[in-house]
């Protein structure tokens, strides 16, 4: 249960933003999550959640320091860890960029090679998780890459994006993109 307006504000911007990932092709209608921190509560998209009919009432309360509640997103101990090593993060939002999952294969380190993409993130970690080990091992590896880079990509999976504010998480999650998309044209007119 929502406990205050700026509460529900904060979600109403995370349905929007996780809208926004949908709308712009860096999720399908039922890929990725998002979340939202509230001094110790975390609001996060359901499992299974679709971007397309998502609302406020959907999110599921999670706490900083408890196991989430049954059907908050398969993610939700990786969003909750991502908070705990990161006091600063308030938002997380994970995404299935094309391009950048495209370019991040390789499992090498991402470094983008246009002006922007290179100042914001002179290095972009890629892990490589094993599907068989992904749900026991991402929440570790991908809090621990997030302490130093507000972006890191779990190979041929997506991108985890950790902001101070919403809007900043979602500003790294398309400017990696951008990145990606930049980097991919470029190697296509050499």
């Amino acid at each position: 249960m929502l406990n205050t307006y700026s509460d529900y504000d904060l979600c109403a911007k995370l349905v929007m933003c996780y809208r926004w990932l949908r709308q712009y092709e860096l999720n399908d209608s039922h890929s990725g999550n998002a979340s939202v921190r509230s001094g110790q509560t975390v609001w996060v998209t359901p499992t299974g959640a679709c971007a397309d009919t998502l609302t406020v009432s959907d999110l599921i309360q999670c706490h900083l320091g408890e196991k989430p509640p049954a059907g908050a997103s398969l993610d939700a101990p990786l969003h909750l860890a991502v908070y705990e090593k990161n006091p600063q993060a308030q938002a997380v939002l994970h995404s299935h960029n094309p391009y950048t999952v495209a370019l991040t294969m390789d499992g090498k380190d991402f470094v983008p090679i246009d002006f922007e993409g290179h100042y914001y993130f002179p290095v972009v970690p890629v892990l490589s998780i094993p599907y068989a080990r992904y749900v026991a091992d991402a929440p570790e590896q991908v809090s621990t890459a997030l302490i130093g880079h507000p972006v890191a990509v779990v190979r041929g999976h997506g991108v985890y994006a950790q902001g101070d504010t919403l809007n900043l998480a979602y500003k790294w999650v398309c400017s990696l993109e951008l990145s990606a998309k930049t980097a991919f044209i470029a190697r296509q007119v050499r």
